[in-house]
């Protein structure tokens, strides 16, 4: 039974070259799509912390504005201190 012709060394080492930059080209593109997940994940959390506070002025009947005043007045009585 007649085998092919061998590949000589570098014929080798290009076919593994060749293997090793599509891997990488695979992780790669993994990362990117592990990136935008990421993010995405990150919205997300943000937007569940904002509706908890949110719940939390309707709970007390307060407005964005009541918070933002809130807020300000907290932070310059800490600044005069």
């Amino acid at each position: 039974m007649a085998r092919g012709v061998r590949k000589t060394p570098i014929e080798k080492l290009q076919g593994e070259l060749a293997e090793v930059r599509a891997s990488i080209a695979q992780y790669e593109s993994c990362l990117e799509t592990m990136r935008e997940k990421e993010g995405y994940l990150e919205e997300q959390i943000q937007l569940e912390e904002f509706k908890v506070v949110n719940e939390m002025l309707r709970e007390r009947d307060m407005t964005m504005e009541d918070l933002k005043e809130m807020l300000s007045s907290g932070t310059e009585d800490s600044l005069s201190a």
